[in-house]
C-alpha cells in the first residue's frame, strides 16, 4: 500500500466518525452546478484530470447552466436573478446545497475531508453551486445548507471548477491516507 506522509494517520483518525448505532458514510450523488456552458479547453482538461482520479461514488456530475445575456447598459442584478432562477429550477428538493461564495466559510483541505464524511452520512445527494460573473442571487444563498469560500481572492469561474474538483479529490485522498495530500 501507499505510505502516508508524517501525521496523516493522526489527521484521518481525528475525523469525526459515526458512533455506534449511527449509520456510517454511504454512497451519495454529487452534482456541480455552474453558470456558463463554454469553458476554455484548459478548464475542461483540468476538471477531467481530477474526475478520472475520483472513485465513481464521489465523481460529481457537471451541470452547466447558460449564462444570462449581458448588455452594455443592463442591470447586473437582473442577470444574477435570472441565473439564480435557473439554478433553483435545477435543484432537487432532497439535495444538500453548498454554494461557493466569497462570504462563505473557508475550509482547509482537512476540514473539507471532514465535510465530505458529514455529507456522506447526512445526505444522499449534494449540489455544489458556482455562480456567474456577478455572483449568486440571494434566493440561491437562502436555499443553501452551507456556504463555502475557497479564498478571499477572486478567481475566474473556470478555475473555480478545477479547484473544487481537485479539492474533492484531495479530501478523498486524505480520508484514504493517500500520500497525494502533503503538509
Amino acid at each position: 500500500g501507499a505510505t502516508c506522509p508524517a501525521g496523516a494517520r493522526h489527521r484521518v483518525s481525528s475525523l469525526p466518525l459515526p458512533e455506534a448505532g449511527i449509520p456510517g458514510p454511504r454512497s451519495m450523488k454529487i452534482r456541480l452546478l455552474a453558470i456558463g456552458s463554454r469553458p476554455d479547453d484548459w478548464v475542461r482538461s483540468g476538471v477531467d484530470t481530477y474526475l478520472e482520479r475520483l472513485p465513481a461514488h464521489l465523481k460529481p456530475e457537471l451541470v452547466e447552466i447558460p449564462l444570462s445575456l449581458r448588455s452594455s447598459g443592463g442591470d447586473p442584478a437582473v442577470a444574477r436573478a435570472k441565473e439564480g432562477q435557473r439554478i433553483l429550477q435545477r435543484l432537487k428538493p432532497h439535495e444538500f446545497v453548498i454554494v461557493l461564495d466569497e462570504r462563505g466559510k473557508p475550509w482547509s483541505s482537512v476540514e473539507l475531508s471532514r465535510q465530505l464524511v458529514r455529507w456522506q452520512i447526512e445526505a444522499s445527494a449534494v449540489a455544489l453551486i458556482i455562480g456567474g460573473p456577478e455572483g449568486l442571487d440571494d434566493e440561491v444563498r437562502k436555499r443553501a445548507n452551507q456556504s463555502w469560500s475557497l479564498s478571499a481572492l477572486t478567481f475566474p469561474h473556470g478555475m473555480v471548477r478545477v479547484i473544487v474538483v481537485e479539492q474533492l479529490y484531495r479530501a478523498w485522498t486524505i480520508l484514504q491516507g493517500h500520500p497525494y495530500h502533503k503538509v
